[in-house]
């Protein structure tokens, strides 16, 4: 098995409104059909988008939606104490390092120098 993928919210929302370049949105479209994977914080977040539609909703359920648990708790906590970073990123961040995922956001400054967490930019692709 190749890389396996979680999908930020950013990421999402931006391939939903076609704001990612040409290669990336390929390359957001390939992971999604192989293994569309999020955490739970990107699921809340990208229904909470205040533009969110009805085609978006019915396209988030689609998803693989990795949930809470000891481990990610134990690994936000972690994050948190050794790095500044908001709570949602944190989790988000726990849950690709975790389940040994690379992290799809074009956010990538937010999870700069974390520990055990491997990045990728669709914008730069």
């Amino acid at each position: 098995m190749g890389k396996r993928y979680l999908i930020d919210t950013n990421t999402l929302v931006d391939a939903q409104t076609k704001k990612i370049p040409e290669k990336g949105l390929d390359f957001i479209a390939n992971t999604i059909n192989e293994d569309f994977t999020i955490s739970f914080v990107s699921y809340i977040e990208f229904l909470g988008y205040k533009n969110a539609t009805l085609q978006m909703a019915e396209f988030i359920t689609l998803a693989n939606v990795i949930e809470i648990n000891k481990t990610i708790i134990d690994t936000t906590i972690t994050l948190r104490k050794s790095y500044r970073i908001k709570l949602p990123d944190a989790i988000i961040a726990a849950t690709a390092i975790v389940y040994d995922r690379v992290l799809i956001t074009r956010n990538t400054a937010d999870f700069n120098n974390l520990q055990g967490l491997k990045t990728i930019n669709a914008w730069d692709i």
